[in-house]
C-alpha cells in the first residue's frame, strides 16, 4: 500500500498552458491566467526500466551531409482551397490539428475530404468519439455518395484505436475529437490536460511510426485557442483554424503553424446544404453589391479585394463614439489622430464607424489608406470613384508607406475590372504599367485626400 501511495502523486496543471505545480495557485505564473489550475493524479513510471530496454540501441549522431533526401509524398485532398493551406496536399506521416468553434463545420470539412480520398481508392479511417455511426451516416447522406475505401469507427479508447489501425493499415486517419479520447494509463478524465497530451503523444507515435497521416479535431475555448494545453500545438506538424461568423455564409481556414508550407495562406469556403463549397474567387464574393471604397488585402500569396465602409457623424455627447467591425479598433483611432494632427480636420468631436463589408476580419496595414479615404469621403460627403482601388500603409507623420507585393494587388484590381488604383508612390516607381489600369502614386495622406 505504501509503494502504491508513493507511485501515485497529485499534480496541479494549468488548463491554458500546461504549467505543472505541486500545490494549487490562484494565478498561473507562466501565462497569468486566473483560476485555471486543475488537480490530476499522476502515476510515476519507472524510468530505469525503460532505459534498460533501450540500452542495446545506442544513440548515434549522423553528419548532415550523409542524410539522404526523400521527396515528401503529398496526397491531394480533392479541395484546392485545403491543399493550398496545407502547402500542396497531405504529407505522408503528418499530424494535423484542426481547431474551430462548435458547429463551424470541422467535421463536415473532414468528412468531405474523406469522401474525395475514398473516390480515389485511398484507404481512410474516420474515428468518432462524439457521434454514433448512424449520426455520421445522416451527415454523409447529405454530402453525397461515398466509396468503399472509407471505414467508420466509434471508439474513445486509444489502445483499441491503435489495435484497429495496426490491423486495418489505413493511409489517412481522422480523429473527431481529441477531447473525447482517453488513455487507460492516465487516471484523469477525458478532455483533461494529461489525457489530451498523452493521447496526442500516442497518435504522434502512430503517425510517425507507420507513416499514416492523421487529422485531429480540437475544440476551441471562448478565447479562440484550442482547448487543452498549449503543448498540443507544439507536438503536431500543422495547426489549422476554421473560423467565421456563425451568421455569415463563408468560412475561412487559416494555417497558424505548418512544418510543410507557408503559414500565411487562407482557404475560403461557403456553407451550403450539401456541405462546404470552395470559394475560388473570394474578391468577387466580397464585392457583391456596388463597392464604395475598395482596398486590397494580401493573405499569403493570395490577394483579396475588400470593401471598406465608414460613417462619420457629429457626436451627441461630450465623448465621441468609435466602432470598428472587421479591423483593429486602435488602428482606426490612430488614423483619426493622424488626420486631426497632420491634416487639421476636427476628428475629436466626431463619431466614427468603420466596417469591412462581408464579415471579413483583416488587420493588414495595407488597409490604412482605404480606411482614411473612407473616413474622409464620409466627412466631406464626396463619394470615392466606384472603379478605384486603394491600398497603402499610413505612418504617424501622415506619410504613405510601401506595402508588400503591390504588383499582385494591382493585377487583381485589373482582373476584377477596376479602372484606377491609388497606391504608395514608392511602390509605383518599381512597378510596370498594367493595361487598362490608371495607377496614381501618393506619398502622403494629403495627396490622397486631394483626389476626392
Amino acid at each position: 500500500e505504501y509503494e502504491m501511495a508513493k507511485a501515485k502523486k497529485t499534480i496541479f496543471f494549468c488548463q491554458q498552458c500546461g504549467y505543472e505545480t505541486a500545490k494549487w495557485m490562484g494565478q498561473c505564473p507562466a501565462c497569468h491566467e486566473w483560476n485555471s489550475f486543475v488537480e490530476e493524479t499522476v502515476e510515476k513510471k519507472s524510468a530505469r526500466g525503460s532505459r534498460s530496454a533501450d540500452s542495446s540501441r545506442e544513440a548515434k549522431a549522423v553528419p548532415l551531409s550523409q542524410i539522404e533526401m526523400t521527396q515528401e509524398q503529398r496526397v491531394s485532398t480533392g479541395m484546392k482551397e485545403l491543399d493550398r493551406v496545407l502547402g500542396g496536399g497531405i504529407v505522408q506521416g503528418s499530424l494535423v490539428l484542426v481547431g474551430g468553434d462548435p458547429g463551424i463545420g470541422k467535421s463536415t470539412l473532414l468528412l468531405q475530404v474523406c469522401r474525395n480520398l475514398a473516390e480515389h481508392k485511398v484507404k481512410v479511417l474516420y474515428i468518432s468519439g462524439e457521434e454514433s455511426l448512424q449520426q455520421i451516416k445522416i451527415r454523409a447522406e447529405r454530402i453525397g455518395t461515398f466509396g468503399d475505401s472509407l471505414s467508420l469507427l466509434c471508439e474513445t479508447n486509444l489502445d483499441a484505436i491503435r489495435r484497429v489501425i495496426d490491423r486495418e493499415k489505413p493511409e489517412i486517419v481522422v480523429i473527431d475529437s481529441i477531447q473525447t479520447m482517453y488513455n487507460e494509463d492516465v487516471s484523469s478524465a477525458p478532455g483533461s490536460v494529461s489525457q489530451v497530451r498523452e493521447s496526442t503523444g500516442t497518435l504522434m507515435q502512430i503517425a510517425k511510426g507507420l507513416g499514416i497521416s492523421i487529422f485531429i479535431v480540437g475544440h476551441v475555448t471562448k478565447e479562440g485557442v484550442v482547448a487543452g494545453p498549449r503543448v498540443l500545438e507544439h507536438m503536431v506538424d500543422t495547426v489549422l483554424y476554421f473560423e467565421g461568423d456563425r451568421n455569415a455564409v463563408y468560412r475561412v481556414l487559416r494555417s497558424v503553424k505548418n512544418r510543410f508550407g507557408s503559414t500565411n495562406e487562407i482557404g475560403v469556403f461557403e456553407m451550403r446544404e450539401e456541405g462546404l463549397m470552395e470559394v475560388e474567387n473570394p474578391s468577387e464574393y466580397m464585392l457583391d453589391g456596388r463597392p464604395e471604397n475598395v482596398s486590397c488585402s494580401l493573405e499569403g500569396s493570395r490577394p483579396i479585394l475588400l470593401e471598406v465602409q465608414a460613417l462619420v457623424a457629429e457626436t451627441n455627447f461630450g465623448m465621441p463614439r468609435r466602432t470598428a467591425a472587421g479591423t483593429d479598433y486602435n488602428r482606426v483611432n490612430l488614423l483619426m489622430a493622424v488626420l486631426e494632427k497632420r491634416c487639421r480636420y476636427e476628428m475629436s468631436r466626431l463619431d466614427a464607424y468603420v466596417n469591412i463589408a462581408g464579415g471579413m476580419r483583416m488587420n493588414e496595414p495595407a488597409l490604412d489608406l482605404a480606411i482614411v479615404m473612407a473616413l474622409m469621403s464620409s466627412y466631406k460627403d464626396r463619394p470615392v470613384d466606384p472603379g478605384m482601388l486603394i491600398f497603402g500603409e499610413v505612418g504617424l507623420s501622415g506619410e504613405v508607406r510601401a506595402v508588400s507585393q503591390a504588383d499582385k494587388r494591382a493585377a487583381e484590381a485589373a482582373r476584377m475590372g477596376f479602372t484606377s488604383c491609388v497606391l504608395p508612390k514608392v511602390c509605383l516607381d518599381k512597378m510596370k504599367p498594367i493595361k487598362g489600369l490608371k495607377m496614381i502614386g501618393v506619398s502622403n495622406v494629403r495627396e490622397a485626400i486631394g483626389l476626392l
